[in-house]
């Protein structure tokens, strides 16, 4: 398969063997995923067009106004919990496809270890969440929330966060969720078709391809230290290098501070 995937275009048809299930309104599509999951027959998306509260990673709150994207795929992943965590990279990719598609010129630049960024703004977070250990993994749930028709104002934002953006910003009309996820799903299975067939060695070429601050100095706050240095790449466990005047450091876990974006939403 190429590298080359179709960027999410309207067209594409919806995968095979995967179920969808479209609410009005739930609590949180993560949520919901928790509870029908031990019913699923197969892979499935779970989404709704209203969160009454919503999470994103660590616990944070997750704005979603009505317009905006919420949803969840619900899988049964065959590896162990370290390559479902690297299917967190597999959804950025597919992210970025469907939303270079939807907004021709747009920078999209992928932020480690979930966010999608256009023009340095977040668009897009990505929240994994499983049940069961090792290598008996009972169900991965992979959630994805897109800023389609409003963006968080600056006031919502916790102190030091990137600002955030709306895809309506760059198109001048809201897509509705439903038409996001009829794209969104066949980009997915094809990037994670790419991942089952060739391991995790493309997806992580891919994503560095387009990811944001790549050579520049970041900072990596982790739960005990806060560390500054280059980013180097990431390792073949999709751990961000970070090359610190004490050395090369792998992290497996962060909070990832960029230099401030410029310059203009288009280029």
């Amino acid at each position: 398969m190429s590298l080359s995937a179709d960027p999410g275009g309207a067209e594409a048809a919806w995968p095979a063997g995967i179920a969808r299930v479209v609410l009005d309104e739930v609590d949180s599509t993560m949520a919901e995923a928790a509870r029908r999951a031990p019913g699923l027959a197969g892979p499935t998306w779970i989404m709704a067009r209203r969160q009454s509260a919503a999470r994103g990673r660590r616990g944070r709150a997750w704005m979603t106004p009505e317009g905006n994207f919420a949803a969840t795929l619900v899988l049964r992943p065959a590896g162990d919990a370290a390559a479902a965590a690297r299917q967190s990279f597999v959804a950025a990719l597919a992210l970025a496809d469907v939303l270079t598609a939807l907004a021709p010129g747009a920078e999209v630049a992928l932020k480690w270890p979930n966010d999608v960024l256009i023009a340095g703004r977040k668009v897009s977070g990505i929240l994994l969440e499983s049940a069961g250990t090792g290598r008996g993994l009972d169900h991965l749930a992979i959630g994805i929330g897109v800023n389609l028709a409003h963006a968080p104002p600056p006031g919502a934002l916790d102190p030091g966060a990137l600002p955030a953006i709306a895809l309506a910003e760059l198109t001048g009309a809201a897509l509705p969720p439903e038409a996001f996820l009829d794209r969104l799903a066949p980009a997915l299975a094809r990037w994670q078709a790419v991942c089952a067939a060739q391991g995790f060695a493309p997806i992580r070429a891919a994503w560095l391809a387009r990811a944001a601050g790549l050579g520049e100095t970041v900072t990596a706050r982790t739960g005990r230290e806060t560390l500054t240095g280059r980013f180097e790449g990431l390792d073949e466990t999709g751990a961000l290098v970070l090359a610190t005047p004490e050395g090369t450091r792998a992290i497996p876990a962060a909070d990832i501070h960029l230099p401030a974006p410029r310059g203009p939403a288009v280029r």
